[in-house]
């Protein structure tokens, strides 16, 4: 079980690692590719953006051809990237060096959680104690990756990130061999379901990030929208239809489930946007270098992995209602005492925020992914996953867009806007508390893939799959 834990949770640390370690790259990139803000905000939302629209398409992939085979793919597509990303002389070239990488990170995420998954079997608390290692993993990945990110910068330069990332995929290679295959289904592939899934995210998600820079009334931007709300609509229609579906809606109609994935969307949009924003206030406002950029976020290690962890103790003994309310309480307080910075403001008055928004967000994030993995049958596990890290990650780009334009006038912009999306996002995990407190059961008197998922001792079959 150790080996299963310590290479799926490589394969997540790799993952949220570049999505944290390219913001204090950003003040350099801007100048060595001569780019301005919007960007650079495109080199940030082309890995999320494409993280997140074929992550359903990864589950599905990962259940029907097997998540060791799937997550071998995706080390190597993610290596590809990442060299890509090394040898890139143009913002354009960056930019979809990095949408590579977010497909082999689509490729890593739910079939990393399948394997978990399926060496935990039904036991419960072993589940949510393999998934606080799992998710501390990320967690941890995502403090640190500021703090390696201004070493590689200052000693080896902007390429040095990416290029980082080849010995750790070779390293996930090669734990991934000694892991067992996962079961498969035999249903078949929903094309239709997948086309429309990745139209309607890739069109919200572009809407959003276009919008700070050509304004929410541009007619691209709105046509956008309108053709994100067509695929949607169509998307559930199909699904709805559908013999196999790639997504069953029945599962929005499990308890907990719903409330899960509204909850991550929530976590993601707020940290991720806020993240961008601190990164820049710290640089341009406060006129940190990269290294002491990315010092100033070591707080964010400890925190996050400690918590994680400890969700992982709370969620085994009392059920993911308590960590969850714990995380979202935490989180809203630290985004609150954001709302004091201004652009003198002293790094003491930055560490209690930067204490408590990831510990809080690492509380939050193992409970309700053992929440939509014990809601559904095992041969299901990849798609559930990724319906969960589709939505985070979608809303994590989102964030970054949204709050990345109430930046985007220029230096004196940053200190209003950072104070206008940390009040949002007080708003929004106070919410996602309150969604919490009535949605959630207090505790599971057992396993809940047993009575919720409907899962009955780890049967396959496509027949079973049917909403």
């Amino acid at each position: 079980m150790t080996w299963t834990v310590t290479a799926t949770g490589l394969g997540f640390a790799v993952v949220q690692l570049d999505v944290t370690i390219v913001n204090v790259a950003l003040k350099q990139l801007g100048v060595a590719l001569d780019s301005p803000l919007d960007g650079l905000q495109w080199v940030v939302d082309a890995y999320t953006l494409a993280f997140a629209v074929l992550l359903l398409s990864a589950g599905t992939v990962a259940d029907r051809f097997g998540a060791k085979r799937a997550y071998l793919i995706g080390f190597a597509v993610f290596g590809l990237g990442s060299s890509a990303c090394g040898m890139a002389t143009s913002v354009a070239q960056l930019v979809a060096a990095r949408a590579v990488q977010g497909l082999g990170a689509a490729l890593l995420v739910p079939p990393s959680l399948a394997l978990l998954n399926h060496a935990c079997a039904h036991d419960r608390k072993l589940r949510a104690r393999a998934i606080a290692l799992w998710t501390a993993a990320g967690s941890g990945s995502i403090a640190v990756g500021p703090v390696v990110g201004g070493i590689l910068l200052d000693s080896f330069g902007w390429r040095s990130i990416f290029l980082a990332n080849l010995p750790l995929c070779a390293l996930g290679i090669g734990m991934t061999w000694r892991l067992t295959e996962t079961l498969r289904t035999t249903r078949p592939l929903d094309l239709p379901g997948q086309l429309l899934a990745v139209l309607a995210l890739t069109s919200l998600c572009g809407a959003t990030i276009e919008a700070g820079a050509q304004g929410w009334g541009h007619p691209a931007v709105l046509s956008g929208f309108c053709l994100a709300f067509a695929s949607a609509v169509s998307f559930v229609f199909v699904e709805a239809r559908a013999t196999h579906p790639m997504l069953p809606l029945r599962f929005f109609r499990l308890p907990h489930f719903s409330q899960a994935v509204l909850l991550g969307m929530a976590v993601n949009l707020t940290y991720y946007g806020l993240v961008f924003v601190l990164s820049l206030y710290l640089q341009h406002v406060r006129s940190y270098s990269v290294m002491q950029a990315g010092l100033a976020f070591v707080p964010l290690t400890a925190t996050s992995v400690i918590a994680n962890l400890v969700s992982g103790w709370l969620n085994s003994r009392f059920g993911a209602r308590l960590p969850m309310l714990l995380g979202c309480a935490l989180g809203a307080f630290g985004y609150g005492l954001l709302v004091r910075l201004d652009a003198g403001s002293s790094y003491l008055s930055m560490i209690v925020p930067f204490l408590l928004i990831p510990g809080g967000a690492a509380l939050v994030v193992p409970a309700m992914t053992a929440t939509i993995l014990s809601s559904v049958e095992p041969t299901w596990s990849g798609t559930a996953s990724a319906v969960l890290n589709a939505a985070r990650q979608a809303a994590g780009a989102i964030g970054v867009a949204v709050f990345g334009s109430l930046i985007a006038g220029g230096d004196d912009h940053i200190v209003p806007g950072l104070r206008i999306a940390a009040s949002a996002s007080v708003i929004l995990l106070a919410s996602a508390w309150i969604m919490v407190w009535q949605g959630i059961r207090r505790e599971y008197g057992s396993d809940p893939s047993a009575s919720i998922g409907g899962a009955t001792n780890g049967q396959t079959g496509p027949q079973r799959g049917r909403p």
